[in-house]
């Protein structure tokens, strides 16, 4: 679903090339194509058991995409690491080989699994096929639900330290790591968090909006969510861009460091660098990975807020 403009934001040389008209039909269109998406069963997991386990809880939820080794780390760090009660993958691969490969990852570490339907802006368009994945699980899973609170992942951004990504939602109604456009600001769909209470009556709308201002996946919530909050007031960790590989230019394989998570930005930079890439990711986690499981509740986490 993606929210009309108002027309007052339209300039003379958009009328003059008809943008208003063009937008309008096209907002509809992408309206049609989500609502016939989201209607349509998963092909993988009992939704309604997904649904009672994540009743009154606090939720995590991963889109996993064509990459099981990337959700399987994220899945094994954040079992030891991250405060939450449930976990669930929403799988939106193409392939059905790396499908297994996430169910599988999803057993081994206790976390819940739904295969979505085949998502109509895979092929066509990246940004949106990603945010129909969270609207799929927001009006089937998580407003059904009703959980104290939930927050969406993405799968290539793993936790490196102890962490309790709920606690902020003590202090705020929503925090996630904010992302500016035209003067206007969204969560990054990598990692927002979201306090059922405050948000579950609204008609929230994780599509990009591209239209005029230019906002990425989750920007569609700005009318809904965000326009009338002090981006002050949301609270936020430090952000710090890493050459992944010694000799490359930094913006060919770079990777984030948000707080005490590191992102691997998979779907950015030189792509024929991805595995080398990989094999930098998996040295920087290598501490993480091999440290012994320990209790989360009792480790003095620390991490959303303050980034360490």
């Amino acid at each position: 679903m993606v929210a009309m403009i108002s027309l007052r934001e339209y300039k003379l040389q958009d009328w003059t090339r008809l943008r208003p008209i063009v937008h309008a039909y096209k907002t509809v269109r992408y309206r049609v194509t989500d609502d016939l998406f989201f209607r349509q069963r998963a092909r993988d997991g009992d939704v309604e058991d997904i649904e009672a386990l994540a009743r009154a809880r606090r939720v995590l939820l991963t889109v996993a995409f064509n990459d099981a080794q990337c959700l399987e780390i994220q899945l094994r760090l954040a079992s030891k690491l991250v405060q939450s009660d449930v976990h669930i993958v929403a799988d939106n691969s193409t392939s059905n080989a790396s499908a297994g490969e996430n169910k599988r990852a999803c057993l081994n570490h206790g976390a819940a699994y739904v295969r979505l339907p085949a998502n109509p802006w895979t092929v066509r368009n990246p940004s949106r096929s990603h945010g129909a994945a969270m609207n799929w699980m927001w009006h089937n899973v998580v407003k059904p639900a009703a959980p104290t609170a939930f927050g969406f992942l993405d799968q290539d951004l793993f936790p490196t330290q102890p962490c309790a990504p709920f606690e902020p939602l003590e202090r705020a109604p929503f925090y996630g790591d904010l992302r500016w456009s035209d003067g206007r600001w969204f969560l990054w769909a990598g990692y927002c968090f979201f306090r059922f209470e405050a948000v579950g009556r609204k008609p929230l709308d994780f599509s990009p909006d591209w239209f005029i201002h230019r906002l990425d996946t989750g920007g569609a919530n700005w009318e809904v969510l965000y326009k009338d909050v002090d981006p002050g007031a949301v609270p936020q960790r430090p952000i710090t861009q890493i050459a992944a590989l010694p000799g490359v230019d930094l913006r060919q394989a770079y990777c984030e460091w948000r707080g005490s998570w590191l992102h691997e930005v998979g779907l950015d930079g030189d792509l024929s660098l991805k595995m080398r890439k990989r094999e930098a990711v998996l040295k920087l986690l290598e501490p993480a990975l091999s440290a012994a499981p320990r209790d989360v509740e009792g480790a003095g986490v620390k991490c959303a807020a303050t980034g360490t």
